[in-house]
Formats: C-alpha cells, structure tokens, sequence
C-alpha cells in the first residue's frame, strides 16, 4: 500500500481500500500502536494490536467503510474528522505519515458501515 498516508484524507482512503478489500496486513500500520477503535451495534472498545481482530469480525458480518469526509480539521499534527458514519481523531508521527488515534465507526441499525457520501472537504493548518 505504499509508505503511509501523507494527509488525513489519504489515511481516509488508504483505511477504505484495506476495508474493502480485506486486507488485514494493511490494516496494521494505520494505526497508532495504542489507538483505539470503536464500532459495532453493541460499542466496544478495541485497543493497539486487537484492531485488526475487531475488523475482521466486522467483515465476517458483512459490514462496509467508506471514506466520505463531511469534514476535516486539523491542528499542526492532529486532525479530526466528523463524518456521517464515525469520527476519527489522526495523528501525524515523526515519520510525517497520518495514522488513526482514536476511530469511531457507526453502523446504527446494522447498516453498513460507512462514512457520508464523499462532500467538502475542509483542512486548516496543514
């Protein structure tokens, strides 16, 4: 998948395409090593290297991501995205690449997964 995400809206869309396609090798390396994840009906907290785990049992149940950003904020080195279907909070490391701190993904009603429709995009300090 490359050397990492450069923007919080690349991490977005490198984060879509290791969704899709069930790509559980790229799915480490966007994440911080102690980020957190929440998703499901039933929110529950997933920490660092479980990630990958809840993922793959989200993908068993047929869920989905898409990376539509409503908005992205960002501050120096962290960015916040609010979207329809989740909220992250993305750092960027000492690398300069972007990965996921914090990662909430909502699927109200089993509905899959996903982000709103692709819209504006909005960055401050970058």
């Amino acid at each position: 998948m490359g050397a990492g995400a450069r923007t919080p809206e690349e991490l977005e869309d490198l984060f879509e395409d290791a969704f899709m396609l069930r790509d559980q090798e790229a799915l480490a390396p966007l994440f911080e090593e102690e980020a957190v994840l929440v998703s499901g009906e039933d929110p529950q907290e997933t920490r660092g290297s479980h990630i990958t785990a809840a993922i793959t049992v989200l993908w068993e149940h047929d869920r989905t991501y898409l990376a539509g950003r409503t908005r992205v904020f960002q501050a120096r080195d962290t960015a916040l995205v609010v979207a329809e279907g989740g909220i992250a909070v993305m750092r960027r490391g000492t690398d300069r690449t972007w990965r996921y701190a914090i990662a909430l993904l909502s699927n109200a009603g089993g509905a899959p997964i996903s982000a709103s429709k692709r819209s504006a995009r909005s960055s401050t300090n970058p």
